[in-house]
């Protein structure tokens, strides 16, 4: 049970996309919860329903399609960076797919020290100073980190240091990725068919990784929640805070040692024993910094 972390759980699927249902129902059936998991809700209702569960229940409200998304692929950027031999605050960053995970991966990418950051949807670029009717890329607009050059995705490559897409497969083709510097990275995330395949892409990219389990560098958002439940249970978590999740990020790249990281190894399986003992360790440590738990664990003491 330690790779699931020892964390009872179980599905309750409702049959409605109201808002305003799927808030109601789930506060009328969280006394039972320590804990509440939301599953494949859209974007952008996915916004706000985790905002205002997040703000009316005092136990911790985590949105897996967006945040597991977005730590597990800061992890495999943390290590990407080091086997490149970059600097985050130095990099350039494109995101594919302005939804859910990818307004998740752009805020943690932020966090993380990313200062030059293009976001990319259908339409073309987010920018810099630009007006959205969608309150999360009106956010990004706002953010000094972003740039104000439009132009679509094949467009925008040129230069970039990292490429991550979380939009749909068969995007991106041998010429896009032969665009970006030297010494690329891709995180090709689209399932079941990856942005651009491996075969086309690694001829020109250094690190190459995508969601799926028969390739290398699997970035699977599997490796984070359990640890991250684990140790907001343990602590009593009143939120998973961006630091939290930042620390959880840090740790799954932690367990990649220096004699094993290399460009086909650059995040830890899933059924590494190590992942949910130090993302817990990380968890307890940023919510008793951040004065979110209401427990310390003995362990701590």
């Amino acid at each position: 049970m330690l790779t699931l972390a020892g964390v009872d759980a179980f599905p309750i699927c409702l049959d409605t996309r109201d808002t305003d249902e799927i808030i109601r129902t789930i506060k009328a059936i969280s006394p039972i919860f320590g804990v509440i998991n939301l599953e494949d809700i859209s974007s952008p209702r996915c916004f706000d329903i985790e905002t205002r569960l997040a703000d009316e229940l005092d136990i911790p409200v985590f949105h897996d399609d967006q945040h597991g998304t977005a730590v597990v692929v800061i992890a495999g950027l943390l290590n990407a960076l080091k086997v490149v031999g970059k600097r985050i605050e130095n990099i350039r960053v494109v995101v594919n797919g302005i939804g859910a995970a990818g307004v998740s991966i752009c805020k943690m990418l932020l966090s993380a020290g990313v200062t030059r950051l293009v976001p990319v949807d259908r339409e073309g670029a987010i920018l810099r100073g630009g007006t959205y009717s969608h309150l999360m890329w009106q956010w990004l607009s706002e953010q000094p980190q972003v740039e104000a050059i439009e132009g679509l995705l094949p467009d925008r490559l040129q230069g970039a240091d990292v490429f991550i897409g979380v939009s749909r497969g068969g995007l991106l083709h041998a010429q896009d990725v032969q665009r970006m510097a030297t010494n690329s990275i891709v995180f090709a995330m689209a399932n079941p068919h990856p942005e651009i395949d491996p075969e086309e892409a690694l001829p020109y990219v250094r690190v190459f990784a995508t969601g799926r389990s028969d390739y290398p560098n699997q970035i699977n958002n599997v490796l984070v929640f359990p640890g991250i439940f684990r140790g907001a249970l343990d602590c009593r978590a009143r939120h998973i805070n961006e630091p939290m999740k930042l620390a959880a990020a840090r740790a799954i790249a932690s367990v990649v040692t220096e004699s094993e990281l290399n460009d086909q190894y650059i995040i830890p399986s899933i059924f590494n024993d190590q992942v949910v003992i130090k993302v817990r360790k990380a968890i307890i440590e940023a919510a008793i910094l951040t004065g979110v738990a209401r427990r310390i664990p003995p362990d701590f003491r």
